[in-house]
């Protein structure tokens, strides 16, 4: 490309990073009821503290307690703080294992919640079980105010009262786990697992309990809590793709920055579903109707064997009656596109694969053909190589036109070079350049028409950028040197880390194509229309591929690997496309088009103000 070609160029990704600035939403446009979501804040915070104060009191009071006494003593105490959960406050851990063909899930009688989960078709990049969280990193449980007393199930002990280790094979499995005051009033946490599903219903049924909990009782907290485990070998990347997503009700997906060290966020309005996402896979509570509302945190672990601490704060209306029900769902699985997709909640919105114009690209374009590919060839290696031929198909006429435009533009560098004989000194650059567009206007070449095509490629090649990184399908895929294309290919370790990036390794594919893009820009430098002024240009477009050598020796070495072949293809199509185009044909044809260019024709209008002009006396311009 010559040097409009690149000045266009820059100015077109200048533009694209100042409009999406300028249009990110503003932090202030879902304040709306601040007041309700502190007070329940407040409440909470008044519950803990409470909580915390009784068991020191249970503390001490056993110290100093006399042999004898301490039993009976302990059980008033206890019954003084849970009231009448005292009976549940007690008890031994037991735990239920349920499986189906993608899960392996563990349950807990403490807290009747779900302990830990395995994802059986999955392992962590070193080989071991892909364990998505276990109860010793997470907390799930109920907060409500019963008789003046702080109850949290979290910690009680519910009853397996349906259920037990066993297999859902061809048909869904129940297990419910209940906490009795007694027979008419009690909390039931109810689970079905399916045969061949990511998904659990999860319901919870209180019975009787309206003359339990505190008549003033609007909301019902349910508080989950996790420390995210990291699975793959690039940590730094995955710690970068792992947030906080939740949908509103009817409404948008939105997230908590993925950058953010320590942030909270007032979910304000109604929510379908909150997901702790992770770069390939994700726990998500989905409600049957929608929660009212919540608070999200995340924030740094303290232990670095974590990637990220998530917590929730939701809220479930509660109006009082003997019977109330809150229907829900959970998903413990990948962030596959088309798997997410079939839950139609929008769940698969969680998957980074860019925005507006890009995200379409992927979704109506990238991944059909990955998918559609994958049909017919195991090796992704191969499928990769495919759709870079495809695409450089299809862009073809873009990359031709892009080129004609360029050789046209060399072809009248000596008409250009003689303008600039003619306007030596620095203060007639004006003039020079209106010199130089006339020319470009009077054969018919335009100084933009090698960025044009380029235009409408970016939204591919961003696309590409995007989806690679995020594809759950590359995930452990091997391709020649390339253990995983879903991370980086490393074939040399470094006894120390480089920085802006870079890491402690050598990607091979990413040098690869550093190599490739110099040899390209080298290549291409003959089209260039400039001398010395060209000298800064020069070593801009050198500096960009060590540049993109930083960025990329940490990315999905199938990301480099693309980029490579494309780069290849690129070289291929300018070489023979060369070999059919001669600078003073191109000349000579540009020459003989502007002598046969008929002048064009008037308008109506034109020749009404011609004919008054001269009735007036006046005459007409010269064309």
């Amino acid at each position: 490309m010559d040097k409009n070609s690149w000045t266009g160029l820059l100015l077109i990704v200048g533009i694209m990073i100042v409009w999406g600035y300028f249009t990110k939403p503003s932090e202030e446009e879902i304040a709306r009821q601040k007041h309700v979501r502190d007070s329940v804040e407040q409440v909470m915070q008044q519950m803990q503290q409470k909580e915390l104060e009784a068991k020191q009191q249970v503390k001490e009071t056993t110290v100093i307690a006399p042999a004898s006494e301490s039993h009976e003593q302990k059980n008033n105490e206890t019954k003084e703080i849970y009231g009448d959960f005292a009976n549940a406050a007690t008890g031994e851990q037991e735990f239920t294992t349920v499986e189906n063909n993608l899960l392996k899930i563990k349950f807990l009688n403490q807290g009747g919640r779900v302990y830990s989960v395995e994802l059986k078709k999955y392992k962590t990049f070193d080989g071991k079980p892909l364990i998505l969280f276990t109860g010793d990193s997470t907390e799930f449980g109920l907060n409500f105010f019963s008789k003046n007393r702080s109850i949290s199930t979290n910690q009680l002990f519910f009853n397996l009262t349906e259920g037990g280790n066993i297999t859902a094979a061809d048909k869904p499995i129940t297990v419910k786990y209940t906490l009795n005051i007694d027979s008419n009033r009690y909390i039931e946490y109810k689970y079905i697992i399916s045969p061949d599903s990511y998904v659990v219903d999860f319901d919870i049924n209180f019975s009787g309990m309206n003359n339990l909990i505190a008549n003033n009782t609007g909301y019902i907290s349910l508080n989950w809590k996790s420390y995210i485990t990291g699975f793959e070998k690039a940590r730094k990347w995955e710690k970068q793709n792992t947030t906080i997503f939740y949908k509103f009700y009817k409404n948008d997906v939105e997230s908590v920055s993925a950058r953010s060290s320590d942030t909270k966020e007032d979910l304000e309005t109604p929510v379908k579903w909150i997901s702790y996402k992770q770069q390939f896979f994700n726990s998500t509570l989905i409600a049957k109707k929608y929660f009212d509302n919540g608070i999200v945190k995340v924030s740094e672990p303290a232990n670095p064997k974590y990637l990220k601490y998530f917590s929730s704060n939701i809220s479930l209306a509660y109006n009082g009656e003997a019977k109330t029900s809150y229907p829900m769902e959970f998903y413990f699985g990948p962030n596959h596109y088309k798997t997410l997709r079939t839950l139609n909640i929008d769940l698969e919105e969680i998957i980074t694969l860019g925005m507006s114009v890009i995200r379409w690209v992927n979704v109506g374009f990238v991944i059909p053909l990955f998918n559609w590919l994958g049909k017919f060839i195991s090796n992704y290696g191969i499928i990769i190589l495919i759709m870079t031929i495809i695409i450089k198909i299809i862009i073809f006429p873009f990359t031709y036109k892009s080129y004609m435009s360029s050789a046209k533009m060399k072809a009248l560098k000596p008409e250009v070079d003689k303008i600039s004989a003619k306007f030596p000194k620095s203060e007639d650059a004006m003039k020079k350049q209106q010199a130089t567009m006339a020319l470009y206007k009077k054969v018919g070449v335009s100084p933009m028409g090698g960025c044009l095509p380029l235009l409408f490629q970016m939204p591919l090649l961003f696309a590409m950028f995007r989806f690679f990184p995020n594809s759950i399908e590359l995930r452990q895929q091997s391709f020649l040197w390339a253990n995983d294309l879903s991370t980086y290919d490393a074939v040399i370790h470094l006894p120390f880390t480089v920085p802006f990036g870079f890491g402690d390794h050598i990607s091979l594919f990413a040098l690869l194509m550093t190599i490739v893009n110099v040899v390209y820009m080298k290549f291409n430098d003959q089209m260039s229309m400039g001398g010395n002024q060209m000298a800064g240009m020069k070593a801009m477009m050198y500096m960009m591929p060590v540049m993109m050598l930083f960025w990329f020796n940490s990315y999905a070495s199938a990301l480099s690997y693309y980029y490579f072949l494309s780069l290849l293809i690129t070289i291929l199509q300018t070489w023979l496309i060369r070999r059919r185009i001669n600078d003073e044909e191109i000349l000579a044809k540009l020459k003989s088009a502007q002598a046969n260019k008929k002048p064009p024709k008037k308008s109506k209008f034109q020749q009404k103000m011609e004919e008054m002009a001269k009735q007036r006396g006046v005459k007409p311009p010269k064309r």
